[in-house]
């Protein structure tokens, strides 16, 4: 049995080695860079002033000319050639003029440019140069499937000090995405090879979990035969441990009984990174909670809530449908909104906000046994943040399954059963660290976080050193 370990964890050992070694290193630089994508406080910087007088057909006539049946979203943007009706369902997003309904998805490049340029000017950048490049499905940058429901994306490059690139979405015509020159240096050495992301592989969604899950599995397998090594040859002598190894197989030895508790959790994590439902629950709603969620509702009823004028400093404007009727709300600034619900008077200021009564006569409907929903903590275990800064969450706890609900929109930010709950350690607190005394305590989180990854690398280099002579030697046997 050991010589069958001590065979597998070898070659499995020198198979793996450089993949270990690029976690790790790769591990510190994501801590810094995440891979790129678009704040909020980007996008909404980005956006103008609604002109509301160019707006001349009703929600319900954009819905229609929309043909999205499961309609439950729509919002009004105003884009360099006017302004439109962005309306979305389970099915898609699809773009309507608000001036009479035509269809305002972006084909032309020269449209798409004008757009990146009035988004890019609204935040300061500088658009003297700047060109379409290229108008396709995928790059290295848009391959996540958040991106699915805009592509193709056409990427407008600033040519600006940044090198800053731009993307639009063609079927609404809104920016989702921009990179610099920085972002996309420091993800070619971070999130891309540590995620084994390359845009020939995670185009095909399913191929690239498949892939990138055997090889996590693998690497565990690898690191757990080789911890049971390391302890099986421990040479216990009088007060320390010693290794039977010399040279790079004893620095190996050391620090990896030294060093075994953080390996194997964070391999093992990794690994359930990938688990994408194999094992634990998703957090997803089941198709009785989203019919009740995203239940369609009758968009004539949104005429009652234009009696109240849009207020001109909204740059946003949003009719979205929570529990069978329709709200509205004014964008008005990065952390403001006005809220109008349907026959009723709009609130602001620090009441603009769905409230515990609206959030609790939904969840009942989700879930049985539900206790009236309570404003969550920012330093909750089981933290969940609306897209709105400051906007308050809820929670509803409906026996072992809790559902946090955004006040500023109404969508469910995170569904919690035990399952994922219990997830949300063995990945979140064993990978990113995220427990709450490193939390509180950011700088020394990052000492941590580098630290370990640093010693992880070191103890992957000595793994290196030791395969590598290894097969040098069966090959020149």
């Amino acid at each position: 049995m050991l010589s069958a370990i001590v065979l597998l964890h070898r070659w499995l050992g020198i198979a793996f080695c450089l993949l270990f070694a690029m976690w790790f290193a790769t591990g510190i630089v994501m801590h810094f860079v995440p891979f790129p994508s678009l704040p909020e406080a980007e996008r909404f910087a980005g956006l103008v002033p609604l002109d509301r007088g160019a707006t001349r057909i009703s929600i319900a006539d954009a819905v229609a000319a929309s043909r999205i049946a499961d309609a439950t979203r729509v919002r009004l943007i105003q884009r360099s050639e006017g302004a439109v009706y962005i309306v979305s369902g389970l099915s898609g997003s699809r773009a309507v003029r608000a001036s009479d309904g035509q269809d305002a998805a972006v084909m032309s490049a020269d449209v798409a440019l004008a757009i990146a340029q009035g988004h890019a000017r609204q935040r300061g950048l500088d658009v003297a140069r700047a060109a379409i490049v290229a108008r396709s499905d995928y790059d290295q940058w848009s391959v996540p499937n958040g991106f699915d429901r805009h592509r193709p994306l056409f990427r407008a490059a600033l040519d600006d000090d940044a090198a800053t690139e731009i993307y639009v979405s063609s079927p609404t015509g809104e920016i989702v995405l921009d990179t610099t020159r920085s972002e996309r240096a420091w993800n070619w050495a971070g999130s891309v090879l540590h995620w084994i992301y390359p845009t020939v592989l995670r185009r095909n969604w399913a191929l690239w979990d498949r892939v990138v899950w055997t090889l996590s599995l693998l690497a565990l397998i690898a690191a757990l035969l080789g911890a049971v090594l390391g302890i099986v040859r421990i040479q216990p002598r009088t007060g320390r441990i010693s290794s039977p190894y010399r040279g790079w197989h004893a620095l190996h030895h050391l620090i990896g009984l030294a060093a075994a508790v953080f390996l194997l959790s964070w391999i093992f994590s990794g690994w359930l990174s990938m688990d994408h439902g194999r094992l634990f629950s998703r957090g997803q709603l089941t198709p009785t909670e989203a019919g009740v969620m995203n239940a369609a509702p009758d968009w004539r009823e949104a005429a009652s809530l234009d009696r109240q004028p849009i207020s001109p400093s909204a740059r946003e404007a949003e009719w979205f449908a929570f529990n069978g009727n329709v709200y509205r709300r004014d964008r008005i600034g990065l952390h403001g909104q006005t809220l109008i619900g349907a026959g009723g008077a709009p609130r602001d200021g620090g009441a603009a906000f769905l409230d515990v009564h609206e959030i609790g006569a939904l969840t009942a409907r989700l879930a049985a046994g539900c206790t009236a929903p309570s404003l969550l903590a920012g330093n909750d275990d089981y933290p969940a943040r609306s897209m709105i800064p400051g906007a308050p969450v809820y929670r509803s706890t409906c026996g072992g399954l809790w559902f946090d609900v955004d006040g500023a929109d109404g969508s469910v930010v995170q569904r919690l059963d035990p399952s994922r709950r219990a997830y949300r350690w063995l990945y979140g607190a064993l990978h990113t660290f995220d427990v709450p005394i490193l939390l509180a305590h950011p700088r020394l989180r990052d000492v941590v976080i580098v630290g370990l990854c640093a010693l992880g690398l070191v103890f992957s280099v000595t793994g290196i050193v030791i395969g590598w002579r290894r097969l040098r030697s069966s090959l020149a046997a």
